[in-house]
């Protein structure tokens, strides 16, 4: 990012902010308010000696410091770099494989294509009249609660992994699902499929593996919530402005 009298920004200008190193690929991110996105690997930190106006950050981190389109942005650029390092050789024979497109890459011995890998996840919010349940998952970075999640398995629905996914985690029955939105979720490569659904029967039971608490809160008693980056911050944010 660079600094500017607004704010940070990702760099703009017909020359790299940063020497491309040898090797590197630079790769098309489409475009920004008109103006085509470029992005490639550095291999060893920026100092602030070198750029005093740059400043290295983590995707999450620079949530709250670059304007959302620009933020939605370097996720894609995050998404592709990630994509094309794990790519650079075929797992089948070992060979070198070579670009054909933005988004795709081939190996020249078995011919085998390769394309980012996408790994859609669904999150929903329950809510039981006036309450909405919230739980704490033993991989969060933090002591917020947020909202049932899970990874889609293969042969499911996205409505098939909701239901899958609450009853495995918190033992309940749910019904009236609805679809609510989506978010890219460039951490490294995923995409959330937001739900919302009511409570229809059953007692709370924790996966104990997943989740280390989860109850039902009311709006006046609620605990520490995600940050509004997530999904499930909109979902929370939207039953919140609910009367």
């Amino acid at each position: 990012m660079i600094q500017q009298a607004d704010g940070y920004h990702i760099p703009i200008g017909k020359d790299v902010p940063v020497k491309v190193p040898v090797g590197s690929t630079i790769h098309n991110i489409g475009e920004l308010n008109g103006i085509p996105c470029k992005a490639y690997a550095i291999h060893t930190p920026i100092s602030g000696e070198e750029a005093p106006l740059r400043k290295m950050m983590g995707l999450r981190a620079s949530y709250d410091v670059l304007p959302f389109e620009e933020y939605y942005k370097a996720g894609k650029a995050f998404e592709i770099l990630n994509w094309d390092q794990n790519t650079r050789y075929c797992p089948a024979c070992g060979v070198p494989t070579h670009q054909i497109s933005d988004i795709g890459k081939k190996c020249p011995e078995c011919r085998q294509e390769f394309y980012p890998h996408i790994s859609p996840a669904i999150i929903v919010r329950i809510t039981k009249g006036d309450s909405i349940l919230l739980v704490h998952a033993r991989n969060f970075r933090g002591t917020f609660y947020g909202l049932v999640a899970g990874f889609l398995e293969a042969g499911e629905t996205l409505e098939e992994c909701v239901h899958r996914e609450v009853m495995e985690e918190v033992g309940l029955r749910i019904k009236n699902l609805k679809y609510f939105g989506s978010q890219p979720w460039p951490y490294p490569s995923g995409v959330m499929i937001g739900f919302t659904a009511e409570y229809e029967s059953g007692d709370i039971k924790l996966q104990e593996e997943e989740l280390s608490a989860g109850a039902f809160y009311t709006k006046n008693n609620l605990p520490e919530i995600p940050r509004k980056l997530s999904l499930a911050r909109k979902l929370i944010d939207d039953w919140l402005e609910k009367e």
